[in-house]
């Protein structure tokens, strides 16, 4: 008989409801891979995407999670140089190389790009299998938790802001959906960054929020128009770039809030994907509209290094035990999380 274990999974598309506890096989490593003892993972917006069916192959029944962290349990054929009981956490990025050989891009030979969690299974189990190649060994003083929260989040804004969006020090950014996990991160690695920051946000506790985590302007987008506000706090100018990932409901106000020569860079949709966009205003302003998405393994380890040294700080609005995951998806669903939420097993 197989060994078991709990798993938050799935096996129909749907709403919150479809997600269940199950018992399942544990996972035996392959050739390359390291089996995984999970002992946190963190929800993203990825996970609600794949939850209600996205046009790839998603492995069913499946198991979400892209955020994993835990000790190595067992290691697969040809693995060296790593032993059980190593504290790590996991690069969620599968096959993205070919973008850390910039400027070439991508080629036809090129195999697809991946996310753990999205197109394998991933992390919201007692267990998981992923490349040794994807993990990073955390020191001591991190917990678990912490580091989970941090990854997918930090890696999305900082490829974002820094390495698509050219962002300098002195600069001015917008930042959208600033209270959700890559907001928040986002606002960090901005004001790192010694730009001066404009955030958007809703509710006056959320600003609040947001204005700790370092922005120097913050915008509640239920009460004003954030585009016209900016233009007036900026003396008519605009900001330099426009980190979004909220998507068509705020894509019209993005582009209105960029200067001249600015930047919008997207990474995300959470509200729509089809914004309108006015030409003649892409035009007239010479902007730049650039897409992003997560980021390379040498980004992953480099702001993971930050993370450890307490430069970045993930934001975890509440840790859950596993068999919570329902209740995860539907508060993520809802938006009531500021930050992250972290499964523990």
């Amino acid at each position: 008989m197989p060994r078991k274990m709990r798993a938050a999974v799935f096996a129909e598309f749907g709403g919150p409801d479809v997600v269940e506890i199950r018992n399942v096989a544990v996972p035996e490593p392959g050739p390359g891979e390291v089996r995984v003892k999970v002992a946190a993972a963190a929800m993203n917006h990825l996970d609600l995407w794949v939850r209600r069916g996205l046009p790839i192959e998603t492995p069913m029944p499946h198991i979400g999670g892209s955020d994993i962290a835990g000790t190595v349990d067992a290691v697969g054929p040809g693995v060296e140089g790593i032993e059980p009981g190593i504290r790590v956490v996991v690069d969620p990025s599968l096959d993205y190389d070919w973008y850390e050989a910039e400027p070439r891009g991508p080629s036809i030979d090129d195999p697809p790009f991946r996310i753990i969690g999205e197109h394998t299974q991933g992390g919201f189990a007692e267990y998981t299998v992923v490349p040794a190649a994807n993990l990073m060994e955390i020191p001591q003083h991190v917990d678990y938790e912490r580091a989970a929260a941090a990854g997918l989040v930090f890696v999305t804004a900082w490829r974002a802001l820094m390495t698509q969006g050219g962002l300098r020090a002195g600069q001015r950014v917008l930042i959208t959906g600033a209270s959700g996990g890559v907001g928040t991160a986002a606002v960090q690695v901005a004001a790192l960054a010694g730009a001066r920051v404009h955030a958007v946000t809703s509710g006056p506790d959320n600003v609040r929020r947001v204005e700790e985590l370092g922005a120097h302007v913050v915008y509640d987008r239920r009460r004003v128009d954030f585009s016209r506000a900016v233009w007036v706090d900026t003396g008519k100018r605009g900001v330099d770039l426009v980190f979004d990932t909220v998507g068509e409901a705020v894509w019209e106000s993005c582009l209105r809030a960029l200067a001249r020569g600015g930047r919008l860079v997207t990474s995300g949709a959470t509200t729509g994907s089809r914004g309108v966009t006015e030409i003649r205003a892409v035009f007239w302003k010479q902007l730049h509209i650039v897409g992003s998405t997560m980021g390379s393994p040498a980004e992953f380890r480099r702001v993971m290094r930050m993370v450890f040294e307490g430069l970045l700080d993930p934001i975890m609005h509440d840790v859950l035990p596993l068999e919570e995951a329902r209740r995860a998806h539907e508060m993520l669903e809802a938006g009531e999380v500021f930050g992250k939420l972290v499964l523990v097993p």
